[in-house]
């Protein structure tokens, strides 16, 4: 029984983890979490994707969490401005200002207590041995062509899964490893663009940018990134061309 709950965002990157958890056999549970950022339009593409891929999908509003991780351009954006036309050097060098603090902790805690409560159920109520049950978190995490977050590193993901398997009752008592997964860690943006194809991934129907509009603004990092991750790919992003359709027609 391979269980694999996605952090689906409705990004390029999380739409790309979720097709490939699926495609390793995983039965996939999707949690979208509208924490207060300002990105809610990702939202939008999230319910989407999780249709195409016919996944399980909740969406958890916790939008009062932008209380407490206020110093972020997401959350915030009222006292930040999210950077516009870096260079990839640039975003490299230091920790930006769109960065939310402990986010990833945050959601993957969430994710782990979902996975969890699946697992026990089906132990202790179904009565599967479990042994035979396998427990996923998979997350989008990158940390090449990534804008520097400190929640994007493969050590931070070790000491993840090692809190996981101390502090919960499948590990400490049922010796079922929870583990997170990270799929596109060591990945380059065109790597996953390629992958994403290959899967067969509705990545026109994806949202990375900042900024909440219904075109993406082609500026801010995570378009900038995207954009080079198709362009080395060789492939037109299907977004833009799907928005390109859709602005003909109603032309």
């Amino acid at each position: 029984m391979k269980i694999g709950i996605v952090l689906l965002s409705g990004g390029l990157d999380s739409t790309t983890t979720a097709a490939y958890a699926k495609s390793l056999g995983y039965e996939v549970h999707a949690i979208t979490v509208h924490y207060g950022q300002k990105l809610s339009r990702e939202i939008k593409s999230a319910k989407k994707v999780a249709k195409i891929l016919g996944l399980k999908h909740k969406i958890l509003d916790i939008s009062p969490f932008k209380e407490m991780g206020w110093y972020s351009a997401l959350t915030h954006p009222e006292l930040f401005a999210v950077p516009k036309d870096r260079s990839v050097e640039e975003m490299m060098g230091d920790v930006p200002i769109t960065y939310v603090p402990l986010r990833n902790t945050f959601l993957i805690v969430l994710a782990a207590a979902y996975l969890e409560s699946e697992v026990l159920h089906r132990i202790e109520r179904l009565g599967m041995d479990p042994e035979e049950i396998e427990a996923r978190i998979f997350i989008a995490a990158n940390v090449l062509d990534y804008s520097g977050y400190p929640d994007c590193r493969p050590e931070f993901y070790q000491k993840i899964n090692e809190l996981m398997r101390v502090a919960t009752k499948a590990g400490s008592k049922y010796n079922v490893e929870m583990r997170v997964e990270t799929p596109l860690i060591y990945r380059n943006k065109r790597e996953i663009v390629e992958l994403g194809t290959e899967l067969e991934a509705p990545l026109e129907w994806t949202w990375s940018c900042y900024e909440g509009d219904e075109v993406p603004c082609g500026k801010c990092d995570s378009c900038l990134l995207r954009a080079k991750g198709f362009k080395e790919a060789g492939i037109r992003d299907p977004l833009l061309e799907r928005l390109k359709r859709r602005a003909n027609c109603e032309n």
